[in-house]
């Protein structure tokens, strides 16, 4: 008995040794200085074992790649403003429907209840249901029903500008992160107290300036107390946005339905729909065959079909979720509702060699490049406004002269293929096209097939709202694509190399 005590008591010496021989805390060694990572005993720089993005609400992951951007029929509007070229798209997140009805009220509901003391604020938010009132037409009902009626919960919201889209993509960017905080119960519901400035920024609470109703802050690795969340904790999401005319088209087309079975590069066919076919209707032989597959205006006058036989059953816009979504898992992206992407519209798009190598990856016309305003003294940011969110003003043109990356500062309107020369777009005097026009694409119930194609393209100022005219959100997907990665994160599938602990 007695030497199993001393063998015991050997044992529990040792490991005591070779414990405080160790650097406490798991973590991981530093690749370049062999310091151990989340270890206070050792500096608590942190290095996170991310698990990759969440997936906001109502997002579905777009998977990057090449595709023909550009009018895929026949243009027969002989416009040609979207001429093909080959261009690449980087995996993004891109809202499953458009935004609803119901997606609106919230938002005006919110804005009403924080925004106390700035009913404007509300007023601005508010969607024009007066575009349903026609002179020739009894449109008249839609005008008080569409909108506020519970029946159309469900049907896109219209008579929304781009401008009012803008502020909804930053109201639904900070509702979701303060509910991720929420839910990783470092923030506690806070509804009653959130009223003007005191409601919950993302920017604003990144940069110290808002605290809320704290129920437990991270652990503090540098000093052992606690802190806030960093942007550098990977919690919070990007934001919401608008998405650009060539990722809302190469979502829309969604080829990845239309590889070859042997997983090669291969395309069997380009496509003119988000479907096969150059057809409206549904081909496969099961009990959705024949079927329309996207709710626009079959010829004059033909918005739905026959009595007893309906062909889209809908006169004006459909629910969000109807009809069949394409191999992205997207719906609506014919028909239904036209949509707002973040593009500024112009005539043409890049299709001189030259300005095609330089612009081929995420391309994109609306840049307008801004800055935070930081105190002079401090460096930090100036104290937020009114409305809880921090103060940006644009980059000056003499700051952006000092790069090699962008020198041209507004490019909305340098001419295609020839950066040096300027375009003057007279607005109602040669061309009703001007810094305000805005892409719109897509198709609606009002609409010819033509326009369903992805390809095609209109515009609109981005302070008018219409009756067929939505929007969907998307977002950036922050780090790698999603192709051949393993759970490691190593591309194809490559082993990982093991690596030597230098220090115990």
């Amino acid at each position: 008995m007695e030497r199993k005590l001393v063998l015991l008591f050997s044992i529990v010496s040792l490991a005591l040794i070779f414990g405080s021989c160790s650097r406490g805390s798991k973590g991981g060694d530093s690749d370049a200085t062999g310091w151990q990572y989340n270890s206070q005993d050792w500096g608590g720089f942190e290095k996170l074992d991310y698990e990759g993005q969440v997936t906001g609400p109502n997002l579905v992951l777009i998977e990057g790649g090449t595709f023909n951007m550009g009018t895929s029929l026949e243009d027969v509007t002989y416009e040609w403003n979207n001429i093909p070229r080959r261009v690449t798209v980087s995996s993004f997140y891109m809202d499953e429907t458009e935004a609803s009805n119901s997606h609106w009220k919230e938002y005006i509901h919110w804005t009403k209840r924080v925004y106390q003391t700035y009913p404007q604020v509300w007023n601005d938010a508010l969607p024009d249901t007066l575009v349903w009132r026609e002179e020739l037409a009894f449109n008249e009902p839609l005008v008080e029903t569409y909108f506020r009626h519970p029946s159309y919960d469900d049907y896109p919201v219209v008579g929304v500008s781009w401008l009012q889209v803008q502020e909804y993509c930053k109201w639904r960017s900070d509702r979701v992160n303060e509910m991720l905080l929420m839910e990783k119960g470092i923030l506690n519901a806070n509804t009653n107290e959130q009223i003007d400035g005191e409601n919950f920024n993302s920017k604003a609470y990144l940069a110290g300036q808002y605290q809320g109703s704290v129920r437990k802050n991270l652990p503090d690795l540098t000093s052992g107390g606690e802190r806030q969340v960093r942007f550098e904790d990977g919690i919070l999401l990007p934001e919401y946005r608008l998405p650009t005319e060539a990722e809302w088209e190469y979502a829309a087309l969604a080829l990845q339905g239309n590889q070859a079975a042997s997983e090669d590069e291969v395309i069997t066919d380009r496509r003119y729909f988000p479907w096969d076919g150059n057809t409206a209707r549904y081909k496969k032989r099961d009990k959705y065959q024949g079927k329309i597959l996207a709710n626009f205006k079959r010829s004059r006058g033909d918005y739905m079909g026959m009595a007893g036989n309906l062909n889209d059953k809908a006169s004006t816009p459909g629910p969000v979720r109807a009809f069949i979504a394409n191999d992205f898992g997207l719906y609506n992206m014919a028909g239904n509702v036209n949509e707002w992407v973040q593009d500024v519209y112009r005539p043409m798009t890049s299709t001189t060699l030259s300005d095609a190598e330089n612009h081929d990856l995420n391309p994109y016309r609306g840049n307008v490049f801004t800055e935070l305003i930081r105190d002079e003294e401090t460096g930090k940011p100036v104290e937020k406004d009114s409305l809880g969110r921090l103060k940006y003003r644009q980059v000056e043109d003499d700051t952006i002269g000092v790069r090699d990356n962008y020198r041209k500062g507004d490019v909305r309107n340098y001419k295609d293929g020839d950066v040096e020369e300027m375009v003057d777009y007279q607005y109602g005097i040669s061309t009703l096209i001007s810094d305000k026009s805005r892409v719109i694409k897509g198709g609606s119930w009002g609409d010819r097939l033509f326009w369903l194609s992805p390809g095609t393209r209109r515009y609109k100022d981005e302070d008018k709202g219409s009756r067929n005219l939505g929007f969907r959100c998307a977002m950036i997907r922050v780090g790698g694509e999603t192709g051949n990665q393993d759970t490691s994160g190593n591309i194809f599938g490559a082993p990982a190399k093991k690596k030597k602990k230098r220090y115990k």
